[in-house]
């Protein structure tokens, strides 16, 4: 499959198989929108376009016909079967620690309900935590590098507990012979030098939590009390981020409050964050900050904007990352991660204060899709199973759609959040998920570009 396009002044071409992305003359570009299925196998059979000599077209033409028979251009499929996953012997390779099922904010879009997820606010035991990292190397079979994300609610509410698990982790990854990527998302709110220096020095990434311009964070992100976190927040990241040598990003949510979100990203980028995330509210239709559908073509709008202006700074030596622009078109992930995103139910958990075993953090509110708990020793394999056979090779919409290598199917959760069914994809997250794609790999041909 061929997926060509117009992006930030650019012609491209997008060979979905082979992942080969091609720059386009006018000329290219006009044959490929006139045979979008397919070459013709002779020339005789490309009509005249009209302002181009039949040299010039023809000599494009055999150009595609040679990208064809190298195979980056209407490659064959890369897998056609869909992988096998055996209950009880495929591993879990990463966990969701919701360490902490409280919090110190109220946001308003909060999909835990404000940190206690429809339940009882209470904090991770130590022992829960160790129980739930044994439970992760103990399944992890035949992996060697596993990951551990402390999650809540807001785990600095925890920090003494957070402490003690990370030394358990060490001690217990030395027996098994393992590695523990440790790493935590928070508020900031109750960060100090203690904690920062602890999180530089033991996790992997921090994830930070902030919204962007000072009126937008402090309207979504009060704390419990109502008053805003935005001048509090800001010089604590700072002072995390100045000599941080591991992994981080600040990590922001859009609404249908502010569809200017770009503005947001260019705030954070303003104030020195060079990584930056800020992502589309999931919520409901019903609700007044959801994403709609007469939404797009401004997010749409936006997100030109945004690739136009991250070239433009690259350009003046000031570039930053945004995650979602973020595809390695060289050597990304493996076919099988490919097809799956990112493996939640199968090869990725949560685990509650209780000790209770969902697919990921998004489902905690979900009873009804509970696996298993840490302290009896249980796991429901059929669930599991059913999570594991989600992927773009069993999705009938998947399979149709030249962005699927880059999202796996998308998230599971989202999906089963609008259509009670994890296969049935959420479609305004599929269409923001191709416009991304797009631009990121505009940003990608500019920046070759300039190294030219």
């Amino acid at each position: 499959m061929v997926h060509i396009f117009c992006q930030n002044g650019y012609k491209l071409a997008l060979d979905s198989e082979s992942g080969a992305v091609h720059i386009l003359s006018d000329i290219a570009y006009s044959i490929l929108e006139k045979f979008p299925d397919g070459l013709p196998s002779s020339f005789d059979d490309v009509p005249e376009f009209e302002g181009f000599s039949k040299e010039d077209t023809k000599e494009a033409y055999e150009e595609l016909c040679q990208l064809r028979d190298d195979g980056a251009l209407f490659s064959e499929p890369v897998i056609t079967k869909p992988l096998k996953y055996t209950p009880g012997v495929s591993p879990i390779k990463s966990m969701c620690l919701h360490i902490s099922h409280d919090c110190n904010m109220r946001c308003r879009y909060c999909f835990a309900d404000g940190g206690d997820y429809k339940r009882a606010r209470g904090l991770m035991s130590y022992e829960c935590g160790c129980r739930a990292i044994d439970f992760l190397l103990e399944k992890s079979k035949g992996i060697k590098n596993l990951e551990l994300d402390f999650f809540g609610g807001e785990p600095l509410l925890n920090f003494d507990v957070v402490k003690k698990l990370v030394a358990y982790g060490r001690e217990k990854e030395k027996e098994y012979g393992k590695n523990i990527r440790f790493t935590i998302t928070t508020n900031g709110v109750l960060l100090d030098d203690e904690s920062i220096a602890f999180i530089n020095e033991h996790m992997s990434n921090a994830v930070l939590s902030i919204d962007g311009r000072r009126e937008v964070n402090d309207y979504m992100r009060p704390l419990a009390n109502g008053s805003g976190t935005y001048d509090k927040i800001l010089p604590l990241y700072k002072k995390l981020t100045k000599d941080r040598t591991m992994d981080w990003y600040v990590r922001g949510t859009y609404t249908r409050r502010n569809l200017d979100f770009v503005n947001d990203v260019l705030c954070l980028a303003d104030e020195g964050f060079a990584n930056i995330s800020v992502e589309p509210v999931v919520l409901p239709d019903e609700s007044e900050f959801a994403i709609r559908r007469e939404d797009l073509p401004t997010i749409y709008a936006e997100y030109d904007k945004l690739a136009e202006e991250m070239i433009k700074r690259e350009k003046e030596g000031r570039g930053f990352t945004f995650f979602h622009f973020m595809i390695d078109l060289d050597a990304g992930p493996c076919v099988y991660k490919r097809t799956k995103g990112c493996g939640c139910g199968s090869e990725y958990v949560a685990v509650t204060p209780k000790g209770d075993i969902y697919p990921c953090h998004q489902f905690v509110e979900h009873t009804e899709m509970k696996l298993g708990n840490i302290f009896d020793d249980t796991f429901n394999g059929e669930i599991a199973s059913e999570f594991a056979e989600c992927n773009i090779l069993t999705n009938e919409k998947c399979k149709e759609c030249w962005a699927r290598y880059f999202c796996g199917g998308g998230c599971c959760a989202n999906n089963y959040n609008f259509h009670k069914d994890i296969k049935e994809p959420y479609e305004i997250a599929c269409d923001l998920e191709k416009k991304r794609v797009e631009c990121a790999i505009a940003i990608k041909a500019a920046l070759a570009d300039i190294e030219e």
